[in-house]
């Protein structure tokens, strides 16, 4: 859920500012307007993690790179928003400092907060980016993770259940569901003893 910082327009470089001179939280600047992020839940972490971590290790051989919450992906000179994952194989992003601005692949875990905004808002300005070619939508409160592709002229929607496997057709790679919710409290085998 997004928290209003002080309801004033705000240049994106006041922004960035504001952003680099508080690391503890998180903001994202949508049309103008700064907001900070609450916090997520435990099994919200390591969704994001174990997205981070599984495509880093697919991408290893290839000219991708995989961003966590930290960076942000700027859309224009008003919107400025932080997926939970992003990966960018533009070359044009290997030096960006605090945003990039050509990622193929953005990642949202939906929490109960961010679920709404996370759906509706942010996906429709990740639509709009022209180098997202996949949004991955990741539900904490049930095993489901949505998937939309870019067609010619549209996004085509596929859900993936827990035994699925999704294919991420702009990375050339396949992710288990089980993975990504691997130690979460959907993974039945978490708490195991060994």
């Amino acid at each position: 859920m997004a928290l209003a910082h002080d309801g004033s327009q705000k240049s994106l470089e006041d922004f960035l500012a504001m952003a680099e001179s508080d690391p503890l939280h998180r903001y994202e600047y949508i049309d103008g307007q700064i907001s900070m992020m609450t916090g997520g839940s435990p099994d919200h972490s390591i969704m994001c993690n174990n997205i981070g971590g599984i495509l880093h290790n697919l991408l290893r051989q290839k000219p991708c790179r995989v961003y966590n919450s930290d960076v942000f992906v700027q859309l224009n000179a008003t919107d400025c928003i932080c997926p939970d994952v992003s990966v960018s194989c533009d070359k044009r992003d290997r030096n960006a400092r605090k945003t990039i601005q050509y990622p193929c692949l953005v990642v949202e875990v939906l929490s109960p907060g961010s679920r709404v905004r996370d759906r509706g808002l942010k996906a429709d300005l990740y639509q709009n980016i022209p180098s997202v070619q996949e949004i991955l939508l990741v539900d904490t409160q049930i095993a489901r993770v949505q998937l939309y592709r870019r067609a010619e002229d549209s996004w085509i929607l596929r859900n993936f259940a827990f035994d699925s496997t999704i294919e991420l057709a702009s990375l050339h790679v396949s992710v288990p569901v089980t993975e990504i919710y691997e130690k979460t409290s959907f993974d039945e085998h978490a708490f195991d003893e060994e």
